[in-house]
């Protein structure tokens, strides 16, 4: 018995052995291959894709940096449609107003947040509101919203209401929007 567990430990050591020389052996001529000079014409074509590769490279930068002043000019042409700082509240609870009064919502609570944007000449402005109505008029006021080009929704809550128990079909939603106002030029 102690000489059969003997001779399973020499052939596993041996074929362990061999299997390390293997992939040794396998390691150097994969090294060789690796470091094989290439010939002429396959340097040659090596380097031309390279070189294609580069000019449209250098191409598509270039349409990038020829399109940059039109994209700039479209930049302004947003930042100028923001309203002014100095009108810029009054402005958005009236445009909000317009939109809760077509739409058949109650709105209340509403209230800004304001935050500079550094270099820009902007200010971002946060609003929260609730509006209370029926299902068809809360989806008329956020497609109000969507169509108009000066709010973006960040979040919206289905709130709890108790006060509107009684009456069937209202619901009461919180808005988070947000708004940006031109504080020079």
């Amino acid at each position: 018995m102690q000489h059969d567990f003997t001779f399973r430990r020499q052939a596993i050591l041996a074929g362990l052995v061999l299997l390390v020389l293997a992939d040794i052996a396998l390691a150097v001529y994969s090294g060789e291959l690796a470091s094989a000079p290439q010939t002429p014409q396959q340097q040659f074509t090596q380097e031309t894709t390279q070189r294609d590769l580069l000019k449209a490279d250098i191409k598509r930068a270039q349409e990038i940096r020829d399109r940059i002043p039109a994209i700039q000019a479209k930049f302004d042409q947003i930042e100028k449609s923001f309203p002014p700082a100095s009108s810029g509240y009054s402005a958005v609870r009236s445009e909000l107003g317009e939109i809760g009064k077509k739409s058949g919502i109650q709105m209340e609570d509403v209230s800004f947040k304001q935050a500079e944007i550094a270099n820009r000449g902007m200010t971002e402005v946060l609003i929260d509101a609730t509006i209370n109505g029926d299902y068809k008029s809360v989806i008329h006021f956020l497609n109000g919203l969507q169509r108009s080009t000066n709010y973006q929704v960040d979040n919206l809550t289905l709130a709890s209401d108790n006060t509107n128990q009684g009456a069937s079909g209202i619901i009461k939603v919180t808005l988070h929007l947000r708004t940006y106002f031109r504080t020079a030029g």
